[in-house]
């Protein structure tokens, strides 16, 4: 493929080159002049894409551009396409990588080199990615885009639960995600760094370029647990930038280290890659063992809240203090007060009430004397109402006098009802 991507290109040697297994096959090629050349073949569509991306960011980064950096970059030589895949071919560059253990057990000029390698990726035009129709992120989005990518992995059901909490109360925490987005390579790690006696001899895997979130740059080096290192890298890299990071860009860069594992799983998923989904929940669970004994990196501003106990299912209110759960109740009576009340009842009998005329004085009464009010009715008339006719009648009477309104009173008119009780006798 090599050879039909680059005329005249005839290989005499070849060997592996480092790359994401999962995506790519790569290989370094010498060719019968000494030169070496980089192939990189991918796997499935999605990492073809990603490759022609990085193609056309390439492409962007004028000479200009590239003058200004303090490391070189890939150049295609040639691609050749098979089917829905399309290889490319790279002229080589010098340097070679290293494990993030050689890297971080180097000396301070290395650290150095590396910040500064950073801060120059991150000082670049964000016209580079504008122009070259890429993905851009204001913070807030960025922060929902991984609450949707947290929530894609929790439906499979295999990610610990002190992770997930973990996880989402640092995507919520709105105090974490402020930051200035700028150019982030979005793809760095040891694989992509080319490094030759302590120096960054040039930068690769420009698949992923966008305007995002640089703590995803330093999330390779803050999984190495190597604060020192990590401090020192941070130092140059801040002296180096143009706009002086914010202060919370080492929490982040943790929580994508971590969240990184869940990404690894949810792709080996959607591979149907049995081998790559039980490394992922292998690295799953030994990650929540370290955290949940030695408490882990801190990635959120506002500390994690204690775990509280299994909330009612929806619509169920909450048990009241002093009462049983009903649900772990043998019996009735356990969800029901520790005092109980029980009412005695007492045999009381109504007074009687015996209500008496007072004479009005003879000058005020005029011709109503005659009349009895309805309030002067015999007490026995209740007791004999169906008597008579003309018992009925007068009660009719008595109630319509009741009804009326009562006459306007004159100010001498004194007249009350006196009111009698008389204690009743208890049996």
């Amino acid at each position: 493929m090599a050879t039909a991507a680059v005329p005249g290109l005839s290989p005499t040697a070849v060997s592996s080159a480092p790359d994401d297994p999962a995506d790519f096959d790569s290989a370094l090629l010498l060719d019968a002049e000494g030169k070496r050349w980089r192939v990189r073949s991918p796997r499935h569509a999605e990492a073809s894409t990603r490759l022609e991306t990085e193609f056309l960011v390439l492409r962007a980064f004028a000479p200009a551009i590239r003058a200004e950096l303090p490391f070189l970059m890939p150049t295609v030589a040639g691609t050749v396409r098979q089917q829905n895949l399309t290889t490319f071919v790279y002229s080589h560059l010098h340097g070679a990588t290293r494990a993030v253990e050689e890297l971080t057990a180097g000396p301070q000029e290395l650290a150095k080199e590396i910040g500064t390698a950073l801060a120059a990726i991150h000082d670049l035009p964000r016209t580079l990615v504008s122009n070259a129709d890429l993905p851009s992120y204001t913070p807030n989005e960025f922060r929902q885009r991984r609450l949707n990518e947290l929530d894609q992995a929790a439906t499979t059901g295999k990610i610990p639960a002190l992770l997930l909490r973990r996880w989402e109360h640092a995507m919520e925490d709105v105090s974490l995600w402020r930051f200035n987005p700028c150019v982030v390579h979005g793809d760095l790690h040891e694989d992509n760094l080319l490094v030759e006696d302590h120096r960054v001899t040039a930068v690769t895997g420009w698949t992923d370029l966008r305007i995002g979130d640089p703590a995803d740059d330093l999330a390779w080096l803050v999984a190495s647990n190597e604060h020192e290192f990590v401090d020192s890298v941070v130092k140059h890299y801040t002296a180096k930038r143009r706009d002086a990071p914010d202060n919370h860009l080492l929490r982040r860069a943790a929580l994508s280290a971590e969240f990184a594992l869940a990404q690894y799983l949810v792709k080996g998923i959607a591979a149907a890659d049995a081998d790559m989904v039980a490394e992922a929940e292998g690295m799953l669970s030994t990650l929540a063992d370290d955290i949940a004994e030695y408490g882990g990196q801190p990635i959120s501003v506002e500390p994690l809240p204690p775990a509280q106990p299994d909330s009612p299912p929806t619509g169920q209110a909450p048990a009241s203090p002093g009462l049983v759960d009903a649900s772990a109740a043998t019996d009735i009576s356990e969800a029901m007060p520790a005092v109980h009340v029980t009412p005695i009842p007492v045999d009381v009998k109504p007074l009687p009430v015996e209500v008496a005329p007072i004479p009005a004085d003879a000058e005020d009464s005029g011709e109503n004397a005659d009349q009895p009010s309805g309030q002067d009715a015999p007490q026995g008339a209740a007791d004999d109402a169906g008597a008579s006719d003309e018992a009925g009648a007068d009660g009719t009477q008595d109630r319509a006098q009741e009804d009326a309104p009562a006459a306007k009173p004159s100010g001498a008119d004194t007249s009350t009802v006196a009111l009698t009780v008389v204690d009743a006798k208890t049996t």
